[in-house]
């Protein structure tokens, strides 16, 4: 059954060679008996032959030039050949289905047509005119008896029907061949498609990771940094303060390696990773808890009551959006800061503020990558980080903006509505 296949496969890849190999056995019975047959007359047949059958070696690839080289020799086959018709006469069929399979629509019904009158002219020229003559005998006309009439009449008939049958046989295979060539474009164009899509989607897990592991390290890192920063002053006054900043320091550490090998697990693939819920609203409490160990005054207000659940991944954005804001805190707000968290119920959904007072900032604080390389001002807003909160809230429908307060300090608000059914 494999051999069956690859031989069916490697005929479908090479038409022409498949073609030649049968023009090449047809010219070999139909025509080369002509050539041993000797005579002026047999070198005629064979060559009329050989003009027949050559051109089925072009039948798939070039049917029209193809057909075209066969119907001159069959016209011309008529005056000289005008005794008997050729063997080779068969092909004409062979080229009818193939000009109805693989030609255009306009060549397929042209040949059909010049097919039909050369069955016409096939009977007249080797069966009709032989017998034609101008005898007035009873029961004859012009020479010819009744019965022969019908005869004809019948031959032409059949021939014509072959004809017929022929096409139509080549008109159903160029349906199904179509049809393949259909399936097999709209094949292509979805293998493209799913890439396209894969790739989509391995660019969005990519921005997706890069927002997660920004969340977590520049978290991480500006509480420990601004750790270490307090127990390497204290230290030397109070070792207990020493301590207890070195303990915040290291669980931090082990909070964030835990959220970083959950990541990588789910770049391995690794069925062992870590399974631990991503963090939720309900973890906004540690958060603050961690800020206020850290050295903010922090301080979390709740109003209004939640109307349903918002999904796991919008819980997760409204977590980062604090997460981040906070982080912000530590990083420019200066010390002694003070920071202020609302979370507001509505029948929208909800609402997150983080507003600072930026005391020791400067008159002109800035957040998040807002300063240059140089120390030169930005945009607000134009830091990785608040674009990674806004990417995220936009995944929900919500919205968020994040500029310096009027009266100093630094303001994010964020919404995330409800998800409708």
């Amino acid at each position: 059954m494999l051999l069956h296949r690859r031989i069916y496969a490697w005929t479908q890849a090479n038409p022409f060679i498949v073609d030649l190999f049968g023009a090449l056995l047809a010219i070999l019975f139909f025509a080369i008996p002509f050539l041993l047959a000797g005579g002026s007359t047999g070198l005629r047949e064979f060559v009329l032959s050989v003009a027949i059958c050559l051109p089925l070696a072009w039948r798939r690839t070039r049917p029209v030039p193809a057909a075209a080289v066969m119907a001159a020799a069959c016209l011309i086959q008529l005056p000289a050949v005008p005794e008997t018709g050729l063997p080779a006469d068969f092909f004409v069929l062979v080229m009818v289905h193939a000009l109805a399979a693989y030609a255009p629509r306009w060549a397929s019904l042209g040949g059909l047509a010049l097919a039909l009158i050369g069955g016409v002219l096939l009977i007249l020229q080797y069966l009709v005119r032989p017998y034609i003559s101008f005898s007035t005998e009873p029961g004859t006309v012009a020479g010819v008896h009744v019965g022969m009439i019908g005869f004809w009449i019948i031959a032409l008939v059949a021939v014509e029907a072959v004809v017929l049958v022929s096409w139509t046989f080549g008109d159903l295979t160029r349906t199904r061949r179509l049809a393949m060539e259909s399936l097999r474009d709209r094949a292509r164009r979805l293998e493209v498609e799913r890439q396209q899509e894969r790739d989509l989607a391995a660019a969005d897990e990519r921005t997706h990771i890069a927002r997660e592991m920004h969340d977590i390290v520049a978290h991480s890192l500006s509480v420990i940094i601004t750790q270490a920063d307090g127990a390497r002053y204290a230290s030397a006054q109070d070792p207990e303060i020493a301590a207890a900043t070195l303990g915040t320091i290291a669980e931090t550490g082990r909070g964030s390696l835990r959220e970083m090998r959950r990541l990588l697990g789910v770049l391995r693939g690794d069925d062992g990773a870590s399974t631990r819920p991503l963090p939720s609203l309900a973890d906004i409490g540690d958060l603050v808890d961690g800020v206020k160990r850290a050295g903010v005054d922090v301080q979390i207000i709740t109003a209004g009551a939640m109307r349903r659940s918002l999904p796991a991944g919008a819980e997760l954005t409204a977590y980062r959006v604090v997460q981040e804001a906070l982080t912000n805190v530590l990083k420019h707000a200066g010390p002694q800061a003070r920071a202020k968290v609302d979370l507001d119920w509505t029948a929208r959904g909800l609402g997150i503020t983080v507003t600072d007072d930026g005391r020791g900032a400067g008159a002109d604080p800035v957040r998040d990558g807002d300063r240059t390389t140089d120390g030169a001002p930005r945009t607000p807003g134009a830091g990785q980080g608040i674009i990674g909160m806004k990417e995220r809230v936009a995944l929900y429908d919500g919205t968020l903006e994040a500029a310096p307060s009027p009266g100093g300090g630094f303001r994010v608000a964020a919404f995330i509505p409800y998800t409708e059914a």
